[in-house]
C-alpha cells in the first residue's frame, strides 16, 4: 500500500509539472498615436498574483534576446513583460540601424520616459501581476530606459541594467527615485565613459539613492549576449562568469525587493 501511495503520489507531482507551462503572448499598446507590441510571458502553475518585472531591451528592439530574459523570468514565478520601445515589435541586425532607432528615441527624453510608463502600465494591469511589487531591468539601452522609468518617480521597487550606458540625472529626477538599483556594469566597456559613471554615482549618492554598483573585470559591452561577438566589434564581447554572476544579483535583488515569484 505504502508503495502504491507512493507511486500515486510521484504520478501526481509529475502530471503537476508536466502540465505547468510558461504562457506568452503579445499584447499591443498605444502610446499616443503609435502602436506598441509588448511580449509577457507568465507560468500558469503559479496560482494568483505575483510580482512582476518589465524587461527593456537593447538597442537592436524587441529580439529574441529579450524574450528569452523574460521567459527566464517567469519560470522563475514572475510575471515578466518585455516592453516595445520602437514600435509594432520592430527589431534590426545592423549596428547602425540600431543605433539610428535608439538615438531617436533618446533625443526625446519626454517620450522615451512616456514610453517606459506606458509599458509599466500595461505589465501591472496584468491579472497576474502584483501592482504593489514590480521592478525594472535593462540591457543595453535598455537599462538606460529603465533608469529613465525610475527618474519619473515610477513607483517600482527595483531597478537593474547590464551593460548600460547611465544617462545622468538631475537632483530631482535623482531625488524622484524610490527603487533599489543595481548596475552591472563591464569594468572595460568603452561604450560607458568613466565620466558619465562618476556623474550617475554622484547624483544618485547625493540624493541618497540605495545603489549598488557593480564592475566585472575584463567585461566590455554586451557581456551577457552569447552572440555578442558576430558583429565583429571587439568592443562587444560574451563574458560567461560576468552573465552568471550579473543574474544571480539580479535575482537577489528581485528576492529582497519583490520576494519569490512561486
Amino acid at each position: 500500500m505504502r508503495c502504491l501511495a507512493l507511486s500515486l503520489a510521484i504520478l501526481a507531482l509529475t502530471t503537476s509539472i508536466a502540465n505547468a507551462e510558461v504562457k506568452t503572448k503579445v499584447i499591443q499598446y498605444q502610446v499616443g498615436d503609435k502602436t506598441f507590441d509588448g511580449y509577457l510571458a507568465y507560468d500558469d502553475a503559479v496560482e494568483g498574483p505575483r510580482p512582476g518585472v518589465v524587461v527593456f531591451h537593447e538597442w537592436w528592439g524587441l529580439n529574441d534576446y529579450a524574450k528569452k530574459r523574460t521567459e527566464m523570468l517567469a519560470e522563475l514565478g514572475y510575471v515578466a513583460f518585455a516592453a516595445d520601445m520602437y514600435g509594432d515589435g520592430k527589431f534590426v541586425e545592423h549596428p547602425k540601424d540600431a543605433g539610428q532607432m535608439a538615438g531617436t528615441v533618446r533625443a526625446n527624453v519626454d517620450q522615451w520616459q512616456k514610453r517606459a510608463v506606458a509599458a509599466l502600465d500595461v505589465l501591472k494591469k496584468q491579472p497576474q501581476c502584483n501592482a504593489a511589487k514590480i521592478a525594472a531591468i535593462g540591457y543595453c539601452f535598455g537599462g538606460s530606459t529603465a533608469l529613465q522609468l525610475g527618474y519619473t518617480g515610477a513607483d517600482i521597487d527595483a531597478i537593474a541594467t547590464f551593460h548600460a550606458a547611465l544617462p545622468t540625472p538631475s537632483a530631482e529626477q535623482a531625488k524622484a527615485i524610490k527603487a533599489k538599483v543595481l548596475v552591472c556594469n563591464g569594468a572595460d566597456d568603452s561604450f560607458v565613459s568613466q565620466d558619465s559613471i562618476n556623474a550617475f554615482q554622484e547624483k544618485l549618492k547625493d540624493a541618497n539613492v540605495d545603489l549598488n554598483f557593480v564592475a566585472f573585470p575584463g567585461a566590455v559591452h554586451s557581456f551577457t549576449v552569447e552572440d555578442a561577438g558576430k558583429h565583429g566589434n571587439p568592443g562587444m564581447q560574451y563574458n560567461k562568469e560576468a552573465d552568471e554572476k550579473s543574474w544571480t544579483l539580479l535575482l537577489e535583488l528581485l528576492k529582497s525587493e519583490l520576494g519569490t515569484g512561486k
